[in-house]
């Protein structure tokens, strides 16, 4: 007899329902989200079969968390179904829609014992890999993080002090930039910064951290803070002056949290052993080479050929027929976080490779706007990863893109 186990798993509890190969409700449990609560899943688990060369197989609604790490820890195969999944496969139990936590681990268990060929069970990621994949998200998340607090402290500042933005228009990094920040935290209003002397920013921008043209960027920054500009009155300014302040403080903490979350994800990356392949391709740095590891992992049995981790990476197109009718359109379910950092792996790879550019051109020739070039170009590139991964080789341009022969060129 094949058991199946489903897990409604919430913050406080989780409930558990066993199901035999007919379908019929072996056992349930609701458990507590601590240490007790895994050993009494576990012995439940034991009492219906489960045993080391054979574990029963166990179905969530996540792929995160200390329960799911502990069963993973177990050996046995934990499957993290989609909710919206899910909710579908309640109808076939409850067409009057209703919902319970016990139905829903009920279904999570059927859908183990019906289907279970078409969902693949959670990767077998070494522990160095899992590691990179906290690291290098908590990054990525700190650099979304900095990149909306820098959109909220430029939209306060062109409220009543757009010459600041106009000093630092033409800076690479904005506000995020160093001199912007020690200039902007010692001057918040128009009135301060208009009193800063020649000295007082050539201490600004040394403290910033500026090595070069110090002189010159001083009386630049003098100048544009004493130009005539609009402004608020005198109390509405102050006001709005420490509210920069604030909105300042939580602008260097996510750019202190982003620096630091990209050095200890660097610092992982270079010490796993597929860092250098996945580093040989053009436009793969260690930061966005680290973002690409933490979403496909080390365990090369998650996709059997390249088509899968296309699909995974959003960057196969989907076809939709029915009748006459035929459409291909881009991806819209895919990781996220991996389509993000493909964005820019595409764009850095068009100086990085003559290849990847000649391929770029070719689409954009063909009819192709820029961003579907890109995303064909990214398709291209997730077919040589797959293959540099798989044969653990490093990246060839010729293989890659090889020179059409004339003949080729003559038939195209």
């Amino acid at each position: 007899m094949t058991v199946t186990c489903g897990i409604d798993w919430a913050s406080d509890h989780h409930d558990i329902a066993l199901v035999d190969h007919e379908g019929v409700l072996a056992a349930r449990a609701r458990i507590t989200d601590d240490a007790a609560g895994l050993e009494q899943l576990l012995k439940l688990l034991a009492e219906h079969g489960d045993r080391e060369d054979a574990p029963i197989p166990v179905a969530i609604e996540t792929s995160r968390g200390l329960l799911v790490a502990c069963l993973r820890a177990t050996g046995r195969p934990v499957y993290a179904i989609n909710p919206m999944a899910a909710a579908r496969y309640r109808e076939r139990h409850a067409v009057t829609r209703k919902k319970s936590d016990h139905l829903d681990a009920m279904v999570l268990a059927n859908i183990l014992r019906t289907d279970r060929a078409a969902y693949r069970t959670l990767p077998r990621d070494s522990e160095l890999a899992q590691a990179i994949a906290v690291l290098a998200r908590a990054q990525q998340d700190a650099v979304w993080d900095r990149t909306q607090m820098s959109n909220r402290l430029r939209s306060h500042l062109r409220e009543y002090f757009p010459g600041f933005l106009a000093a630092f228009e033409n800076v690479r990094e904005g506000l995020c930039h160093p001199v912007a920040r020690v200039i902007l935290a010692a001057a918040p209003t128009p009135e301060q910064a208009a009193r800063l002397t020649r000295t007082q920013l050539r201490s600004l921008l040394k403290k910033a951290g500026r090595k070069r043209a110090i002189e010159a960027e001083a009386e630049r920054l003098r100048e544009i803070f004493r130009c005539p500009q609009m402004r608020q009155p005198a109390l509405v300014e102050q006001a709005m002056g420490r509210q920069a302040t604030a909105l300042l403080r939580q602008l260097d903490a996510a750019c202190t949290s982003a620096d630091d979350l990209a050095t200890a994800t660097v610092e992982s990356f270079d010490a796993h052993p597929d860092a250098g392949i996945i580093t040989s391709l053009p436009g793969l740095g260690a930061l966005t080479g680290a973002r690409v590891l933490a979403e496909i992992g080390d365990d090369r049995s998650r996709f059997s050929d390249a088509k899968g981790l296309k699909a995974f990476a959003g960057a196969a197109p989907v076809t939709r027929a029915s009748g006459k009718h035929l459409a291909v359109m881009a991806r819209k379910v895919k990781n996220q976080r991996l389509a993000a950092a493909g964005y820019v792996w595409a764009f850095s790879a068009l100086t990085a490779s003559p290849g990847a550019r000649a391929h770029y051109d070719r689409r954009r020739e063909a009819g192709d706007r820029h961003t579907a070039a890109q995303r064909n170009l990214y398709n291209r590139l997730l077919g040589c990863l797959h293959h540099c991964l798989s044969n653990r080789v490093a990246y060839n341009e010729n293989t890659a893109f090889p020179t059409p022969t004339p003949e080729l060129q003559a038939a195209a």
